[in-house]
């Protein structure tokens, strides 16, 4: 467990990989291994969305829950799964709202790693999950580490649009300063909840509209037609 490819974030999460909490998440990561346990995603892609958007580049934070626990989706990015996998639920209603704010049309994939590029935060609270277990690691440690990264964006980066969909997510973010940041928050959305306010919140409009506000380039939020295997 290392951030040696996510270097931008090094300076300030590196001593938490060391704190005790930590140190027996990775204990209790190596005894699952042990047992044979197949765990998602795999561990190369623990920090993948560090990796993928370094710290100052941060310019939106999605979070979400845990992982997606079924082979080949999860590859450590919120709501993202590779390439060659079906489309989940809850990101169909987000390509949903995206037609519906931006005209966008749903990508025929659900990889989200442009987004990603383009300073979009997709954080997982737990990063690491069983087959088929969902929630299965929650409470492990995970949660604190992540809070720790919202926490760093929140300090070091200025006008970051954060997206808060569900209760889970809200009660996350609770501590990020609303006079530093843009806070937009939505019910989740999940065939459970997406009707109940995600579809119709106008996110990613309110979210350009925001960075355009603060000086910063805008997320094109179409995806690439064909995703690059990841």
């Amino acid at each position: 467990m290392a951030l040696s490819q996510a270097k931008s974030w090094k300076p300030y999460l590196n001593d938490e990989l060391n704190q005790p909490y930590m140190l027996a998440l990775k204990e209790f990561l190596r005894l699952e291994k042990a047992a044979h346990k197949t765990i998602y995603p795999h561990s190369s892609h623990w920090f993948h969305a560090l990796e993928i958007t370094p710290l100052d580049k941060v310019k939106v934070v999605i979070l979400g829950q845990d992982p997606y626990h079924q082979p080949h989706q999860a590859h450590g990015l919120c709501f993202s799964v590779q390439p060659d996998v079906k489309i989940p639920p809850s990101l169909a209603n987000i390509y949903k709202e995206l037609t519906n704010d931006l005209a966008i049309q749903p990508a025929l994939h659900g990889c989200l790693e442009s987004w990603a590029k383009q300073g979009v935060l997709l954080l997982n609270s737990v990063l690491t999950v069983e087959h088929a277990q969902a929630n299965s690691h929650q409470g492990k440690g995970w949660e604190t580490f992540s809070d720790k990264i919202i926490q760093t964006v929140a300090e070091q980066n200025e006008h970051v649009v954060f997206l808060l969909w569900g209760n889970y997510a809200q009660k996350k973010g609770a501590f990020i300063d609303p006079q530093r940041h843009c806070i937009l928050k939505a019910p989740h959305p999940s065939p459970l909840s997406a009707h109940r306010g995600f579809l119709g919140c106008k996110h990613f409009s309110k979210t350009n509209q925001y960075l355009e506000q603060h000086g910063k380039t805008p997320i094109h939020w179409a995806l690439p037609k064909v995703a690059s295997p990841v």
